[in-house]
């Protein structure tokens, strides 16, 4: 275990009152543990929006579901649902590249996310895939025609 992660643990027992927890429990931090970066981040989304709050955490989801899972009433919610509202979270996703560009694909994709040498190849290797998500569509538009230019087919979702 890491030592963010030795930390978290002894935060749980010291907060818990009973001096053993459920079996489930300690499953479910086993299944946090062994998560990658990327799914740790997918987690990390959805929980919070599951709570409320949007994907960095800091304020309510516009339009979406209430800290209790409940969906907003009354005529705002009406007018909100009517209207199709514009999407202004992408996804890049890695189609196809040239073979010879592969290094070079790999070294870009390192530039903006937070990945390793080792993840970064694994992810460009399993195309097609995700390579960021929930950017706008200002942010994606350089890291799509810089992966172009490489040698890239990446698209917009």
């Amino acid at each position: 275990m890491s030592r963010n992660s030795l930390r978290f643990v002894k935060l749980i027992r010291s907060l818990s009152t009973e001096p053993s927890r459920p079996q489930k429990i300690n499953r479910i931090a086993d299944e946090l543990f062994s998560l990658n970066r990327f799914e740790r981040h997918d987690f990390t989304v959805l929980w919070r929006l599951k709570m409320g709050l949007d994907r960095y955490g800091s304020a309510p989801v516009a339009g979406g579901l209430g800290p209790l899972g409940s969906a907003a009433s009354g005529p705002a919610a009406a007018d909100a649902t009517a209207a199709p509202a514009e999407k202004t979270a992408f996804d890049i996703k890695l189609e196809k590249y040239d073979a010879a560009a592969k290094i070079k694909i790999i070294k870009e994709v390192r530039s903006f996310t937070d990945l390793g040498l080792k993840e970064a190849k694994e992810l460009v290797e399993k195309f097609p895939c995700v390579l960021k998500k929930g950017v706008t569509k200002d942010e994606a538009n350089p890291i799509i025609e810089k992966l172009k230019e490489l040698g890239a087919t990446v698209v917009l979702e």
